[in-house]
Formats: C-alpha cells, structure tokens, sequence
C-alpha cells in the first residue's frame, strides 16, 4: 500500500470518531504503540495529524509516517482523558511522547503525634497514619539531615518503639545532648509536648514564633531562678537563630512547587523546587526521555500530568505549581489536579518579586543540568567510538550488556546483566538471575544458565539484541557466551570476555575475543579500556547486592520450610511440641513421629535434613 493511500485510509477512519473527550494510540506496522495523546474533540484532535501534512514538526512527520492505524477510548470527561493519557504514557513509554522516567516515592518526616512521647521519623509510601507529615523531600538525604537538626534544637527521640518501650537507663542520645531522655522519665509529657510543638511549628516555617516562645520560657524559668534551664533554653535559641542565618534560601509563605524545562540537543531537563511552608526543602532533576526537537514548554506540558497524576504514584499536589513559561491546555490541568485532591490548585506562569527569583534559580539550575548531561553524553560516545574501533567495528555500538557471576563457596549463586548504552547506564534494564540448574560453585554452567535465559527471552519476544556482550571472565566464561549464542543462533553480537592480569590491577586487563582464542590488550590510557572497566566494575557491584540480599533471605529461612510435606501447620506444631528448632533436631525419628500429622516417611525426612 501507498503513502497516499495509507493516509487515505486513516482519512476515511478519523472521520468516523465521535466529537467526544478521549485518548488516542497510534499503532505502526508492527503493532507498536507510538504515541498517545490526549483530545477534548478525538475527531477534531486525530484529524489534524493526518488531513495536512504541512506544519508538523520533524518529530511530528516522522510519527505520522509510521502510524498504520489508531485505538481511541471515549471518556466519560476530559479529565478523565487527562488522567488515562498519563497512566497509558507510563506502562507503554511510546517512542514518541516525552516520558518521565521516575518511579520513586518521595520521603517525608513523620510525626507520630497520637502517642504520650511522639517521635519524628523517616516516611516513604502511603501517608496513612495519625500524626503529621511533612514533606516530600526531594531525596533521603534530605530528610535525614532535617531530622538530624531537628534532633539537636529540640531533643526530640527518633528511635524505635520497641527499643525505647524497653529501657531502664538513658542511652547515648541523651549523652550527647540529642535527646531527654522519656523513655526512663528524666522529661515529664507536658514539657516534651512542648518541645514536639516547637519542632512542628519548625517544620511548618514558624521559627519567629518558636523564638517567642522559648524567650518567654526563659524568662519565667529565670524569674523561678532555675538558672541552669534558662541557660539551655538561651543556648536553644541562639542555635535557632544561628540556623535561621544559614537557611538563606526562603520564601515569604506558602506551599508551591516550582517547575522549569531547559532542552538543547536532544536532552531535556526538568527541575523541580519543592517549598512548604516558606522552605526550601530541596530540588530534583528529572531527564524525560525522547524529547527531541521539543520546546521546554512542550517538555512542561507533557510532564506535569505525568508527574502529578498519574497512578501509583505518592506525589502531594501543592496549592500553587509555578512554571517558567507558559503551557497548553493549564486551565484543564488545573482542574484535573483539584479534582483529584478535592481543593483549587493553581498553574502559574506569571509571578513577580521573590516567587519570580524561584523561577529564575530553577531554570538556570536545568539549563546547568543539560549542559552537564550534554558534556557527560559526549565523554561516552567518545568511549563508544573508541571501544568500536578497538573491535575493528564498522557499525557504531549502541548497546552493551555485561554479566558477572557472585556467590559465596557456592552459597545464593546470582547473575547480574547490566545494560549501557550511548547516554550510559540504563538502570531499568538491570536484571539479576537467580542460580537454580547449575551445581554449586561451577561459575561456568551459572553463566551459561544466565545467558541461555536472558537470549532465549530477548530473541522469543523479539526485543532489541546488545550491539556487545561483556564478559566478566576467562576463556571459560567466553566460550560459555559463544556456546548460547550459537545455540540461538545469534550471530550479530560481538562476545568480549574482560580478564584480569595476574597482578589483578587496573589498566592490566586482557580482551579475550573469539571464544577466548584471540587476546588483545589497550593502553591503561585507553577510553574504550576505561568503558570496559566502568562496565565490568558495574556489574560486579549489582551482582554482589543481589548476591547479599539471596544470601540473607535464604539464611533467614528456617530449615524446615525447605522440607516438602512441612507446611505451616506442621511446622508449628513440631515447634510447640519440641519447644524450638534445637529440640527438633536433637530429637530421634520415633520422638518426631510422636507429632500430630507427621508420619513415619516425614519424620525421617526430617531427621536426614537436620542431620545432613
């Protein structure tokens, strides 16, 4: 079929929707969805992509001419439409929509306000609880600094209920000074009330009337000549005000999130500037991916629904987003946004006098953002370029995934696969396999377990194939990659196997190519070296965490419930009537037969495994 025709045909399809709110998908030849948007009118919206093809974009033109057919689905309303757009950008990521990459969960300081001594403390996830929080932070760090300030101005406990429940002498934080100590009644609850009050109205931007509040303390606590508690409170409140001096980032008032879009290149860059209650909490750079020839308004517009709405996400909506420019359609998503939190919510792209300063330090902060990811960028196409000459490769590589084996004598046998590519590690296409056909301690039959499951699903689901494949290992581990490979029969991918020198030190590296039988050595200089080392010492790391984390879980597994036919019940009952795992396996076969539903088989399966 025809270009003309094509379109012909998508033509004569558009002008069969309804003029109804909705969300569209278009679909290529090979059934991919390429783009999703949103639409008030879907006749009207979908139309204009294909009833003129003059004055669309490059990256507009490039879309229309894969589009092949289109799936709409009618909402009951456009905010609806705005809300589904969001959820259906994040599952699919389609090639041409600008895509937030960002599935984390913002931390808070939780302030557990029902009990007779309230702590504060770290929070992620759902803000279900009784007390008070305040947040979100744009990272842990931040939080646990605050916390750490929190602590020396007021003294207020963050540990554990379970270890503070359980004390009979004061612990180190009331040695430092970091705490007064409740938990053994060196403080009464109305005077750590106060302290808790004060830390709160911190939180919430009030230090003036914290000042006020301690001078007048002090003032009483010297008239009642109790010198030694006016002397902490004088030291209290000079910290406040030394903090006050330092904390030169400030707003006037308010709770507002300040949005800016810097692009060059290709890459963009969003900073967001979080503020509650007057204060700076902090920043976060997000990189959408496929921006290409958009505006940073165009980049605005497509990530504040994303990064706002869209399901599954632990994301509190100020009262005021503030936007370096101006967006399309701020009014609809104004209104999606106070429908969701059940309160007006304002866009802004207008401000003046210390908002407008925000606005500015946001933006300079995402134009710094891309120009560092640009010279970051340029470094490792630069090492691309040289590792493909290295190779003696025409092509340009694009992709390289790496795999390296971890385990401890054999014990929680896990791969890792790292994955780079011409922008760097791609962190969401980590994966780890976890060991099960391959005898303990035998790296070789691991790595070929790992390989064979890892192709075998990239070929079944005809994903895109590595460019690369970096072996951290020796001949044996190589000829293990060209084995699977050939296996497959996958011959567009080149194997490198990197081994370390006898001395084992950087720069010493041999490249074994050719299941090991050619060997090829850089120059410690080498940039394609250094990327080979950057990757291999990647996988390396993820493999050992994955690693740590099977090793702790299996060693938390109680031997028991590695015994088939012991389920719940049984086990219980074993441990009840023995008293704990100990008396279990000093216990004979007729002693454990004596259980309840443990017959004469199971009780010798049993003994054989405590006692192998």
């Amino acid at each position: 079929m025809s270009a003309d025709e094509r379109l012909e045909r998508l033509r004569a399809a558009c002008r069969e929707l309804p003029g109804l709110p909705g969300v569209y998908r278009m679909v290529d030849a090979r059934e991919q969805v390429v783009y999703v948007g949103k639409a008030r009118n879907l006749k009207k919206r979908v139309g204009s992509y294909f009833n003129r093809q003059a004055g669309h974009t490059a990256k507009v033109a490039a879309m229309v001419a894969q589009v092949e057919r289109f799936e709409v689905t009618v909402t009951a309303n456009e905010n609806e439409a705005l809300i589904l757009e969001s959820n259906l950008i994040k599952d699919i990521r389609p090639r041409y929509n600008v895509v937030l990459r960002d599935d984390k969960s913002y931390p808070y300081i939780y302030a557990e306000l029902d009990q007779e001594f309230p702590r504060l403390r770290f929070h992620r996830g759902a803000r279900s609880g009784r007390g008070r929080y305040f947040g979100p932070f744009p990272n842990a760090g931040a939080v646990r600094s605050t916390l750490n300030l929190l602590q020396k101005l007021f003294l207020i406990r963050q540990c554990e209920d379970s270890f503070f429940n359980n004390r009979s002498r004061p612990c180190l934080q009331y040695q430092i000074e970091r705490c007064t100590a409740p938990c053994v009644g060196l403080i009464d609850a109305a005077a750590y009330r106060d302290d808790v009050q004060h830390a709160v109205m911190f939180l919430e931007g009030r230090d003036d009337e914290v000042v006020k509040h301690l001078v007048t303390q002090m003032e009483a606590a010297s008239v009642a000549l109790e010198f030694e508690r006016a002397a902490r409170i004088r030291d209290q409140i000079a910290a406040i005000k030394r903090v006050q001096s330092e904390q030169n980032v400030t707003a006037s008032e308010g709770d507002f999130d300040v949005v800016a879009a810097a692009v060059r290149s290709g890459v963009a860059c969003v900073q967001v500037f979080f503020v509650r209650h007057g204060r700076m909490l902090g920043n976060k750079a997000f990189y959408p991916a496929h921006a290409g020839d958009s505006s940073s308004a165009e980049v605005l517009e497509a990530f504040l629904p994303q990064f706002y709405l869209a399901e599954h996400r632990d994301r509190e909506i100020p009262r005021d987003i503030i936007v370096a420019e101006r967006i399309g359609e701020a009014d609809w998503l104004a209104e999606a946004l106070a429908q969701r939190v059940g309160r007006r919510v304002g866009i802004r792209d207008s401000v003046r006098g210390e908002r407008a300063k925000w606005v500015r330090m946001a933006g300079d902060n995402a134009v710094l953002a891309v120009d560092q990811r640009l010279s970051s960028d340029a470094g490792q196409l630069e090492r691309m370029q040289a590792l493909a000459a290295a190779l003696g490769r025409e092509q340009a590589i694009e992709r390289i995934e790496c795999f390296d084996i971890s385990h401890l004598r054999g014990e929680s046998t896990v791969a890792s696969c790292v994955v780079f590519d011409a922008g760097g590690p791609r962190k969401a296409d980590y994966r780890k396999f976890n060991i099960r056909e391959a005898a303990a301690g035998d790296d070789y039959a691991a790595m070929h377990e790992a390989l064979l499951r890892r192709y075998s699903r990239l070929k079944r689901e005809e994903a895109g194939m590595p460019d690369i494949l970096l072996i951290d290992g020796g001949k044996g581990q190589v000829a293990q990659a060209v084995d699977v490979l050939a296996e497959l029969q996958v011959d567009d991918i080149t194997v490198v196997g990197i081994a370390k020198g006898t001395t084992r030190k950087p720069g010493l590296e041999t490249l074994l190519l050719h299941d090991g039988a050619v060997e090829h050595r850089l120059a410690p200089d080498s940039p394609a070296l250094h990327l080979l080392q950057f990757v291999r010492d990647e996988a390396h790391r993820f493999a050992i965490e994955a690693h740590r984390r099977s090793r702790t879980r299996s060693r938390s597994r109680s031997p028991l419930e590695q015994i088939s036919g012991i389920g719940a019940k049984r086990r219980q009952r074993l441990i009840q009537h023995f008293g704990g795992l100990q008396g279990i396996a000093r216990a004979g076969v007729d002693d454990l037969q004596r259980v309840p539903g443990i017959s004469r088989e199971l009780a010798q399966r049993i003994y054989d495994v405590l006692h192998d």
